[in-house]
């Protein structure tokens, strides 16, 4: 069926789910996830142990010789998954955000769920001394700031310049208190929290990685499954409410799956930046406006993003290496910049 810019959407059905998908959107995925495998494949070649394409093949399936084995399936392999779960977490959660709000300065990073997020897992680590609870630590911070945020933004409804504001100033005050919360203790109870905070995958472990997976297998199918309620909540309480729709539902479970997603992300490298707020936006600018397609394409962009910049980090700067989180920062601040321009000189 033709669309407005007269692009056939195909249908197709995956079990249960059925829709219709552009043949551009569609390459556009199987570009991004051929992207996704390159990079994934230069970030394990890379180091100071050279190896080859034969060897790391080899050594994935469960070949190999012990060297090349120990090097791919303990120490590289791991990250590199770990950064395309975290990419891909983080980017269709900052797509679930700016599409249920309805701007482009809306990411998780930007309105304190990441936050709550990050002091939930360094009070978990610090105070309580227990990093193995730092996914479920970093789930009810998100979540709790999430409701924060959303119940000091609502008035009548949710506008989203008004969200933006409340949100910089709740990821401004829980940021003050992770901070208060480092400076109150020993360095020696702290050292781990701090390098955690700087967005960094130097840890990434396989069970780091089927973290990730689960959340995401659990969570990504539940965000598909919730786009056309988004879709009936963007054209506003009264359209939504007229056909039939319960947007406060719609808006709790879609506010629950992006939190969740961004806290799923954060409980493995830490507050990693910008990440959920650049991929949408080039994801759309390639694609059009939000689809099951779009929302492939911005988590496989974000997965791209964030193999790439810790590449940059771990090479670029040898034999210095910079966390993951200071060069998605470096990329994404000058791009949040733009962003807040453009929205002023349009309002």
């Amino acid at each position: 069926m033709p669309t407005a810019r007269g692009v056939v959407r195909r249908p197709l059905r995956v079990g249960p789910w059925s829709g219709r998908v552009a043949p551009r959107t569609a390459a556009l995925v199987a570009a991004a996830s051929a992207a996704v495998v390159a990079l994934g494949l230069w970030a394990v070649l890379l180091g100071d142990f050279p190896l080859s394409v034969v060897d790391v093949l080899a050594a994935a399936v469960g070949g190999g010789e012990g060297r090349e084995a120990f090097i791919v399936r303990t120490l590289r392999l791991p990250r590199v998954l770990a950064a395309i779960g975290v990419g891909f977490a983080l980017a269709t959660s900052g797509a679930i955000f700016q599409g249920l709000v309805r701007n482009p300065l809306v990411a998780p990073d930007i309105i304190g769920v990441m936050a709550g997020a990050t002091l939930a897992a360094v009070v978990s680590i610090v105070v309580l001394r227990s990093p193995a609870i730092v996914p479920v630590a970093a789930l009810t911070g998100a979540l709790a700031a999430t409701v924060a945020v959303y119940g000091l933004t609502w008035r009548k409804g949710i506008s989203g310049n008004r969200l933006v504001v409340v949100g910089i100033g709740v990821n401004a005050l829980l940021i003050a208190l992770t901070t208060l919360v480092i400076v109150r203790f020993p360095v020696e109870f702290v050292t781990t929290a701090i390098v955690w905070m700087t967005g960094t995958l130097y840890a990434s472990a396989w069970r780091d990685v089927a973290w990730l997976a689960a959340s995401l297998v659990v969570l990504l199918p539940a965000a598909l499954a919730l786009l056309p309620q988004l879709r009936i909540v963007q054209l506003g309480d009264d359209v939504a409410a007229a056909l039939g729709a319960h947007t406060e539902a719609s808006r709790a479970a879609l506010l629950g799956t992006g939190a969740t997603l961004a806290a799923a992300a954060v409980a493995v490298s830490g507050p990693v930046a910008f990440v959920a707020l650049m991929t949408p936006h080039i994801a759309r600018m390639l694609a059009g406006p939000l689809t099951g397609g779009v929302l492939l394409l911005a988590g496989l962009i974000g997965a791209a993003l964030v193999v790439a910049s810790d590449i940059v980090g771990q090479h670029a700067f040898s034999p210095i290496s910079l966390p993951v989180g200071i060069v998605t920062a470096v990329v994404g601040a000058p791009y949040f910049m733009f962003l807040l321009v453009r929205a002023n000189r349009t309002t």
